[in-house]
């Protein structure tokens, strides 16, 4: 099965809690691998993202952040998570230095926020010699597990799932079609993010899960969702069922009566419950807007019967799916002045920078007096608590720079997120 659409975008515009111990199952190892062949990169045609409102000026604080990661980044390209809270004790000293693909993600990724592209801008030659350390990563991987690391226990994994290496994956690949600076570069990309859909295609669980693991995994599942949408979105040829799935699995977590959200996974924390479930529901219906006019011309005029049925149950549940969004949006809106929600666990750490970015991809979509709201709030409180030397520390759990760094920076320039044009289409 092809993965490319002929289309490409040409730019991007832009607690302490006692770790979890986890296990990678023998049964990752009998997945079936994929049969889809190999295909070539389609050629660059048109721009599929655009920015949902103008994005600010890069202020000094987001540029002494990217400095920072830009000056810890490691010879082989990737980032370690770095200096972690003593709080959190020395138990992972040895691997604070190592680099692992998360928090390269999260660091690359970043990077790419502030305009730059493997290919031109700043951070071009970090941006490429991070996705170089991801590419070598992903090659060397099996084809059929969930995994793609080759390091393993990091703090990021700990929290947050073993699998959450793959997921942030998936996000950075798809954000850089079409900017590799060469054929050859471009090729190896198509491999590596084909690569990584496969795994996380073949083993997506019935719920719409991918296991669970970790102390706040609802976190990695919006990420699993937010690489497979990024990744259709781009033009890649992902599962529709595996799609609907993830919607289905977050759909589920919403009371339509009561406008509240609920999410196995979250550590009993309603900040990472919400953020994560409005995630999902956000970056679904962005790629829905894209299939809405095809769905409703075969709905309309297609003569057979089969194909209008089925396109009419697609838009009933972009419909039913669009309803939960604003429900958990509304909800989260009304919740902002509630300090004990925005807090989360109680004290700053990776998952609550990280749900502050997937509550903000979300509401700079609403537009007006609330994300304006949202905006001015999360930006001075983050840069009220940036340290001096330019980068982010956490207080509980994920705690290490460059994971806390990195998601810091990801809020603060969430209005360089890439959607679209037809979600802001259908919005309006």
């Amino acid at each position: 099965m092809k993965r490319y659409a002929p289309f490409v975008l040409s730019m991007l515009m832009l607690a302490l809690i006692g770790d979890l111990t986890y296990a990678i199952t023998s049964q990752e190892a009998q997945k079936l691998p994929s049969t889809r062949p190999q295909t070539e990169p389609a050629p660059k045609t048109v721009k599929c993202w655009i920015t949902a409102v103008q994005p600010k000026p890069l202020s000094p604080n987001v540029r002494r952040g990217l400095e920072w990661l830009v000056a810890h980044q490691h010879a082989n390209g990737g980032w370690g998570q770095g200096e972690e809270s003593q709080n959190m004790g020395q138990g992972m000293a040895r691997l604070a230095a190592k680099p692992n693909v998360a928090d390269t993600c999260t660091a690359t990724l970043a990077l790419i926020r502030s305009g730059s592209t493997p290919s031109e801008g700043s951070y071009a030659q970090s941006i490429h010699r991070g996705l170089d350390f991801i590419f070598s990563q992903i090659e060397a991987a099996d084809e059929e597990s969930l995994l793609i690391a080759s390091v393993n226990g990091t703090r990021v994994q700990r929290k947050l799932g073993p699998h959450i290496d793959t997921f942030m994956a998936s996000i950075v690949l798809a954000e850089v079609k079409g900017h590799m600076p060469n054929e050859a570069s471009e090729k190896r990309l198509f491999a590596a993010l084909d690569k990584v859909l496969n795994k996380i295609e073949i083993n997506q669980k019935d719920d719409g899960t991918w296991g669970n693991q970790g102390w706040a995994p609802v976190l990695a599942q919006s990420m699993a969702a937010k690489g497979l949408s990024r990744a259709a979105q781009a033009g890649f040829d992902v599962d529709d069922m595996i799609l609907a799935k993830t919607e289905e699995q977050a759909r589920k977590q919403v009371d339509g009566a009561g406008g509240g959200f609920d999410a196995p996974g979250s550590a009993g924390v309603a900040l990472y419950a919400g953020a994560s479930n409005l995630s999902t529901l956000q970056d679904s219906a962005n790629r829905n807007a894209q299939r809405v006019d095809e769905l409703e011309a075969i709905a309309k005029n297609s003569p057979d019967d089969k194909k209008r049925s089925e396109a009419r149950r697609e838009l009933d549940r972009f419909a039913e799916a669009e309803v939960a969004r604003q429900q958990v949006q509304q909800s989260i809106v009304n919740r902002l002045e509630d300090k004990q929600f925005m807090a989360g666990f109680g004290s700053n750490g990776g998952e609550e920078f990280l749900s502050y970015m997937n509550i903000g991809e979300s509401l700079v979509l609403r537009g007006g007096d609330d994300w304006a709201k949202w905006d001015g709030g999360i930006t001075q409180n983050l840069n009220r608590i940036q340290n001096a030397d330019g980068s982010w520390s956490g207080h509980h759990c994920i705690t290490g720079k460059t994971f806390c760094t990195s998601t810091a920076l990801l809020s603060l320039m969430v209005d360089r997120t890439p959607v679209p044009a037809d979600a802001l289409t259908k919005a309006d």
